[in-house]
């Protein structure tokens, strides 16, 4: 399986013809103690469970696993069924991403990765993004971009929160 997020890679350079690409970087702080904790929650979907998403089943990431992320807002929950396709564990570097299936609301892929600049941890989260195929979805896809910003600005305050702790 081929990841077009390339967590692995320091620079970003697929180009996403035909999705919408989005990528952020965020300072979460410095130190070892701080790396470990990051690296270990990033690999048990910590970006996700901390904003508000379910996973199921909830074990660590893995390659090839087809977990399904529920979405919760506002009383309804929504399934969104994945792959993990790719995850990266080196030294400096440690994340995944995981590709949408049939049945999500959106189509393409995302990847959380938890890298080092000297003793600087960041978290970098990328995405592309377009419809899905089916109709009701499609017609929910300006709106799906804006619940997309929010689930993005959680992701982010997740785990910058527990780094300033």
């Amino acid at each position: 399986m081929s990841s077009m997020t390339r967590p692995a890679d320091g620079v970003w350079t697929e180009p996403g013809h035909g999705y919408r690409r989005w990528e952020t970087s965020t300072v979460l702080g410095t130190g070892d103690a701080l790396w470990r904790w990051a690296t270990t929650e990033v690999l048990r979907w910590g970006v996700k469970t901390r904003s508000g998403f379910s996973v199921n089943p909830s074990g660590p990431v893995a390659s090839g696993s087809r977990p399904v992320i529920l979405a919760h807002a506002f009383g309804l929950s929504v399934a969104e069924p994945v792959e993990v396709v790719d995850v990266v564990q080196t030294p400096e570097r440690v994340g995944f991403a995981y590709r949408t299936l049939p049945g999500h609301p959106v189509s393409g892929e995302e990847a959380f990765i938890v890298h080092r600049d000297g003793d600087t941890v960041l978290l970098t989260i990328r995405s592309l993004t377009r419809p899905a195929e089916e109709l009701r979805w499609r017609l929910a896809y300006p709106g799906l971009l804006v619940a997309q910003k929010v689930a993005r600005r959680r992701y982010l305050r997740a785990f910058r929160a527990r780094a300033e702790r």
